[in-house]
């Protein structure tokens, strides 16, 4: 899996710094994250182990929106997401 170009994405992604959680296994398992960019229908998020996350799950986010994810990309420390 290879990351998108702009051009192929269907909007724009505006820098953040916002603190994030995945969330997923019914809620029992829960990795901190930061979200680096964010769109209306996909993020780029920074997470210490890309492979430990599975390929969908919830992402909240500091002000607590709950987002499903769909992962698109994976990264050294990064993956791509999808919203679901």
């Amino acid at each position: 899996m290879t990351e998108p170009s702009q051009e192929s994405r269907t909007s724009g992604r505006k820098r953040t710094l916002l603190g994030a959680k995945i969330i997923f296994n019914g809620g029992h398992s829960i990795f901190d994250c930061v979200v680096r960019n964010l769109s209306e229908t996909g993020a780029m998020i920074q997470i210490e182990n890309p492979l430990s996350a599975p390929d969908s799950f919830d992402l909240q986010l500091s002000d607590n929106r709950l987002l499903a994810c769909e992962v698109r990309w994976r990264k050294i420390n990064s993956i791509g997401v999808q919203f679901v």
